[in-house]
């Protein structure tokens, strides 16, 4: 199989990179949630070092690169690749063929509760349940998982960042008025807390759920609640065409809601996505800027019953790059 014989729509389309090596391309590996098992790993060590450069690049959105693979190995390294596929339960139209699309970025999340004491929920867990809803799919849409309000997986650049929120519980009669959850919240969250009358109220309109009090608490007097709760943010991006962060839709939101809107989303691409735009992969947050906000909100709302405690913009703006003439 030649150079010559490459369809590049298909080759991007089965998750191989374009390389500017002229007979080159890299096999882009999908890691939901960004956990591997060790044996997943040893085996892509063994396919970089077998039919790549021996390097691997590991990308921003947790996935991995095994560069200088030749276009001749393509149905070879997609052979190959297969166990890892089966290890990651990556969902396919084909056995041995690799990863049938790339549209749908790779699902990240940063560790989450199962190694860090900020985690409000299993980020990796909701992750990979999101895969399994939405992948495969050409449709070009960023989603990310991150466990509390310190967004370490940047979660505000995706198209949809879901943000681990908790509603503290608080005991009484293990408190023993240390103020140091007061301290915290006021030094590394929002100043929810105050005494009153020996005892800690929490300002439940000011509070955002992140966990903090709970963290510095010495006497367990905050708890997390046995609820996870969830900020969901819409449509942040990057890239050439203004460049934003994601705003707040939802507060307080539940995850079986959060699960029911993504999915919503896919069939509003579907319903008005540009019929011209290149391998139809416009990005979602164009749809939204030539529909308007509106129309996606009642698609993406369609038969979702949210909470007793969700909070909703009525609408929403983003904010872009604007620039004045500099002098006379």
């Amino acid at each position: 199989m030649g150079e010559l014989d490459i369809n590049v729509v298909k080759l991007k389309k089965n998750a191989f990179r374009v390389s500017k090596v002229r007979g080159e391309t890299a096999s882009r590996i999908r890691i939901p949630g960004g956990v591997i098992d060790a044996k997943s790993m040893q085996k892509i060590v063994e396919i970089a070092e077998k039919y790549g450069t021996g390097t691997i690049d590991i990308t921003n959105r947790q996935g991995i690169e095994i560069p200088g693979i030749k276009l001749e190995d393509v149905d070879k390294v997609n052979a190959e690749v297969q166990s890892v596929i089966d290890a990651l339960h990556i969902n396919q139209t084909e056995r041995g063929k690799g990863f049938p699309s790339s549209g749908t970025r790779n699902i990240e999340a940063c560790p989450g509760k199962r190694l860090c004491p900020f985690g409000n929920y299993d980020t990796t867990a909701m992750a990979q349940r999101i895969e399994q809803m939405v992948f495969p799919n050409d449709r070009h849409v960023k989603i990310a998982c991150t466990g509390c309000s310190n967004d370490c997986a940047k979660v505000r650049f995706a198209d949809f960042g879901i943000i681990g929120m908790t509603e503290p519980q608080y005991n009484p009669d293990r408190c023993v008025t240390c103020e140091q959850c007061v301290n915290y919240c006021k030094k590394r969250s929002v100043g929810a807390l105050s005494v009153v009358n020996g005892k800690i109220v929490r300002d439940t309109d000011k509070c955002i759920g992140c966990g903090v009090c709970v963290h510095y608490c010495p006497t367990r007097a905050w708890t997390r609640s046995k609820e996870h709760y969830f900020r969901l943010v819409l449509l942040g991006r990057t890239g050439k065409k203004n460049p934003r962060l994601a705003e707040d839709f939802i507060k307080w939101c539940d995850e079986e809601s959060i699960m029911k809107i993504i999915h919503n989303a896919y069939a509003y691409i579907e319903e008005y996505i540009d019929p011209n735009a290149v391998e139809h992969k416009e990005h979602i947050g164009y749809i939204v800027d030539r529909t308007g906000f509106e129309k996606f909100k009642e698609y993406i709302l369609k038969d979702v019953t949210l909470g007793p405690k969700a909070e909703v913009a009525k609408t929403m703006y983003w904010g872009g790059k604007h620039y004045d003439q500099y002098g006379g």
